[in-house]
């Protein structure tokens, strides 16, 4: 498909191994071993296929998978048109000619709640990173200190606008 992770990770269910834990001397061979692996799912798969899967694939009947949790599936919130005109121009005020477009974050977020309760939810940051090397929530993640804070601000500015009386996002 395409060389870059984080697209990949938007295209399609991705299970990594994020915790390995075997063992408890130096010098002996472990008598268990445990892996911790997190899935991001994509909203249109079924868990219980992306666990027939990771059995499938992994092929030993000695191994046992555990869910860590239920899956709490959400739809996507359609696009408000207000909101993302409101999006749009403070994008246009504060960073002149960057193109915007709509993407779906490979990330966890807490949008699923309020989708799940009926409220439209959006994610947008307004940060400018190396998509290649960013190492986002990594002990090497990399945000620049100005666009940092030029985050802040549009952040600041889109909250404000869109909670005020009359506003898009009073809809």
């Amino acid at each position: 498909m395409t060389n870059r992770p984080d697209y990949n990770a938007q295209m399609r269910t991705t299970c990594v191994p994020t915790v390995l834990a075997a063992g408890d001397a130096e010098n002996a061979l472990p008598q268990s071993a445990r892996v911790t692996v997190n899935c991001r799912i994509l909203p249109d798969e079924p868990v219980a296929e992306v666990e027939a899967t990771l059995k499938r694939v992994i092929n030993d009947e000695q191994v046992t998978l555990t869910r860590k949790g239920a899956a709490v599936l959400s739809s996507p919130s359609s696009i408000d048109p207000d909101v993302l005109q409101t999006v749009a121009r403070l994008t246009a005020e504060m960073w002149p000619g960057v193109t915007l477009n709509t993407t779906m974050s490979a990330g966890y977020t807490d949008n699923r709640w309020l989708r799940n309760a009926g409220i439209p939810a959006y994610g947008t940051s307004g940060l400018f990173s190396d998509p290649g090397r960013n190492g986002v929530h990594g002990r090497n993640e990399h945000v620049g200190v100005k666009e940092l804070y030029e985050s802040k601000e549009f952040l600041y500015q889109l909250v404000k606008e869109l909670a005020a009386p009359g506003a898009a996002g009073q809809k």
